[in-house]
């Protein structure tokens, strides 16, 4: 198999979504990241081999959105491109997906990220408007159409939001939120705790920001509107203990403790990254960010897919023959602060270790100054078909700040999986 380098990414600005439809489609996003990554090659964008886009929302008229973002980047007719859906992994999976053509000599430079714009989520008709609909497109005479006429009701114009179902698992009907819950109740993880984990993360981002850390990944906006987007909206510089202490519970609003401030956003943003052998790097003397050494999934209970990154980063050691105290940083998606808390305590766990994950002795929580040191999704925000792409990412360029090291980028994934990602910066 040969070895797969990440030779640079970049990302937008991660924007919150507001009351409205956000200025930017999720092929907008990827291409305006993905240009100036590819202005920065030595190549011609016609030599890539691929493009892989994960995308979870992609619109109506982005249909296989990868082959969109590819052919409006100038890539040319001859490069093929498809898109993947991994739910809040789908980022992650396209990294996967690209790094597998890579490693079996199928290609040797892939495009690959995640993009996903949630403010634009369809809002659709219910069954029965759009039952109603086709009755009155089939009926032809004048009294048919009086009848289908009749058949109207106000009720059916009550809309159907897209984006509530897509964070709804079908199954055990439980929304993300909830979930959160029950690993909140599974260990026991107090409000308290939560509100001081999701204040460090905006902290942390602040301080990274005010640094300049985070303008190495980040490639700014500028929309229609000629306003200029530079910092992910999400940032809350100015929350502390008490607002979010203040906030309400969203999803048991009777004995929870997850809340807006403790959650991650809905968010509009993209991230991609350049893949290369071995080969193409020596070809054209690119220089290496890091390797990605391999991935690992898992499936858990959907009522608790918050743990998922457990299972994931158990196999992912496990194979490499690692500890946790192996790994130098671990970048874990915050989709609530109750999630990545629950993570810390089942791998901390004996008990977990035993009973759900076949091991003999717990891996041990992960260093919490070495965990998402800059922040994460409660303040940048969880654009799901970007969000694996973006850790990954600031892992790489996080490690390489650092000195290089061994990182894990590892996120939970709606329907109850977990999926994990092992790199080596150089």
């Amino acid at each position: 198999m040969n070895k797969v380098f990440v030779v640079d990414g970049a990302r937008t600005p991660f924007l919150k979504a507001r009351t409205e439809p956000g200025r930017f489609s999720a092929a907008d996003l990827a291409v305006n990241c993905a240009r100036p990554l590819l202005a920065r090659m030595p190549f011609k964008p016609s030599e890539i081999d691929e493009v892989i886009v994960g995308c979870v929302i992609p619109a109506p008229d982005e249909a296989n959105i990868a082959r969109i973002i590819g052919l409006r980047l100038g890539l040319g007719n001859q490069v093929p491109a498809f898109t993947v859906q991994r739910n809040c992994a789908s980022g992650l999976q396209a990294l996967a997906s690209a790094r597998a053509r890579v490693a079996e000599g199928y290609s040797q430079l892939v495009l690959a990220g995640g993009t996903e714009a949630m403010s634009r989520a369809p809002i659709q008709w219910n069954s029965d408007m759009t039952a109603w609909l086709g009755r009155s497109l089939r009926a032809r005479s004048l009294g048919a159409r009086l009848a289908a006429l009749a058949g109207f009701r106000p009720a059916m114009l009550k809309p159907v939001y897209s984006l509530l179902l897509g964070l709804t698992d079908p199954l055990v009907k439980l929304n993300m939120g909830q979930t959160a819950e029950i690993v909140a109740d599974r260990f026991a993880i107090t409000r308290e705790e939560q509100d001081a984990y999701a204040l460090r993360s905006h902290r942390r981002l602040a301080a990274a920001f005010d640094s300049g850390q985070m303008k190495i990944e980040i490639e700014p906006l500028f929309d229609t509107r000629a306003q200029y987007h530079a910092e992910d909206t999400g940032l809350r510089r100015d929350t502390d203990a008490d607002q979010l202490a203040k906030l309400k519970p969203v999803f048991d609003r009777k004995y929870g403790s997850v809340t807006s401030g403790n959650s991650s956003q809905v968010t509009d943003g993209a991230a991609m990254l350049l893949l290369a052998s071995e080969q193409a790097v020596k070809q054209h003397g690119l220089t290496v960010l890091g390797e990605l050494l391999g991935d690992e999934w898992a499936g858990v209970d959907p009522s608790q897919m918050g743990l998922g990154p457990v299972h994931a980063v158990a196999r992912l050691l496990t194979r490499f023959k690692l500890g946790m105290r192996d790994i130098d940083h671990m970048e874990l998606n915050e989709a609530f602060a109750a999630q990545v808390l629950a993570c810390q305590a089942a791998w901390d766990s004996a008990d977990y270790a035993r009973d759900e994950l076949a091991l003999a002795a717990p891996l041990g929580a992960m260093d919490p100054e070495r965990l998402n040191p800059e922040g994460g999704a409660v303040a940048i925000g969880h654009p799901v078909g970007a969000s694996g792409a973006r850790i990954t990412l600031h892992l790489l360029k996080s490690l390489a700040r650092r000195g290089g090291g061994l990182g894990v980028a590892t996120l939970c994934i709606g329907g109850g999986q977990g999926g994990a990602m092992l790199v080596r910066a150089a």
